[in-house]
């Protein structure tokens, strides 16, 4: 990107390289905060946003407001100039029939009244044109001055108990699993199909970005997960969910698996079976301590001794320095708690020393 507003982009750029290879380390942070002084471009911001349906599914105005927002965004260490388009974590479910509720803070997944169990895509449905415009508008405004992320389609399981339920999605691994492996290759193969063509519309060369979690590759990259995984036996995710995880990871190029609870450790030796993924995240969930706690250090270690990366969470300052100590940097991508600019500055100070 020879226009882009981060000025280190080719040295990060070296980072996230490295770090997918697991030998580099990157220190980021999720989404972005404004920057001191002056912005990296005059850039007017759009009028007020009239309600939630605008300020989350009008394309043109969320581009603008995303365009004049990372115009003002801190771009320092190696946080990656990304538009994040996110449209609720599970997207992909809207596109199949699944209803987007727009929030003060946050869009919820309301399931269809009725689910559909062929799993059809439909090219007029109005969230596969809000994706597809999106993006091309936030892509129009970019001009290659940063990238414009994937939106957080989801898969497999998460994405079927968006479509009929949680109940029911569990009760079919019980009752009708052949059914249930139908639906979820059907799933696997409309991803595919969503994925490629909103590459076609945001990939710079074969580079792109992807919103959750602030990932950036050369190729094509994506987060995958199954939060529903805490409810299900390790036989019943070998079975229901590992083998569609293989399948993505073949055919997309890095991938990052997000584990989400304590209770989602019982399937990482599953997930660390997937010998095509290249990294794990690591969210501890509610009441847990953050990404930093050293209550952690094993998980990192043993994450990092079966070949893959790793992606702490909210790490603050004062954990920086502990984390690296015991964990070592190589394979890390820290998402750092940064509250202001002074951290970030920081931050890079306790890198120099590694």
């Amino acid at each position: 990107m020879n226009n882009t507003w981060k000025a280190n982009w080719e040295e990060s750029r070296q980072h996230y390289l490295d770090w997918w290879n697991g030998t580099g380390l990157v220190i980021s942070m999720w989404e972005h905060m404004e920057k001191e002084g002056e912005p990296h471009v005059e850039i007017l911001p759009p009028q007020p946003a009239k309600d939630a349906e605008q300020y989350w599914f009008d394309p043109e105005w969320r581009a603008a407001h995303i365009h004049y927002r990372l115009s003002k965004s801190v771009l320092k260490a190696d946080i990656p100039p990304v538009a994040n388009t996110h449209l609720g974590p599970g997207s992909l479910a809207a596109i199949l029939g699944a209803v987007l509720e727009g929030g003060e803070d946050a869009i919820w997944i309301r399931k269809p009244d009725n689910f559909n169990p062929e799993i059809q895509p439909d090219e007029n449905n109005r969230y596969w044109l809000l994706h597809r415009d999106l993006l091309k508008a936030c892509r129009e405004l970019a001009n290659d001055c940063y990238y414009v992320g994937m939106p957080d389609l989801v898969e497999g399981l998460d994405i079927l108990a968006s479509l009929k339920g949680t109940d029911e999605t569990l009760m079919d691994l019980i009752l009708d699993p052949d059914k249930t492996l139908e639906q979820l290759q059907r799933i696997n193969d409309i991803y595919f199909q969503v994925f490629d063509r909103l590459y076609d519309i945001i990939r710079v060369g074969d580079e792109m970005a992807f919103c959750y979690f602030s990932l950036w590759a050369p190729g094509k990259v994506t987060k995958i997960q199954s939060d529903i995984s805490v409810m299900i036996s390790e036989e019943d995710f070998r079975k229901f969910a590992q083998p569609f995880f293989r399948e993505q990871c073949k055919m997309i190029d890095y991938t990052l698996y997000h584990l989400d609870g304590v209770d989602a450790i019982r399937h990482l030796d599953a997930v660390l079976e997937i010998e095509e993924l290249n990294a794990v995240q690591w969210t501890p969930g509610y009441g847990q301590p953050q990404g930093g706690n050293p209550r952690w250090y094993e998980l990192y270690k043993r994450i990092k001794a079966a070949g893959k990366s790793v992606m702490p969470c909210w790490v603050t300052i004062d954990e920086l320095k502990p984390l690296l100590d015991s964990v070592g940097p190589d394979g890390l991508n820290i998402l750092m708690d940064f509250k202001t600019e002074k951290d970030v500055d920081m931050a890079m100070k306790i890198r120099e020393t590694y």
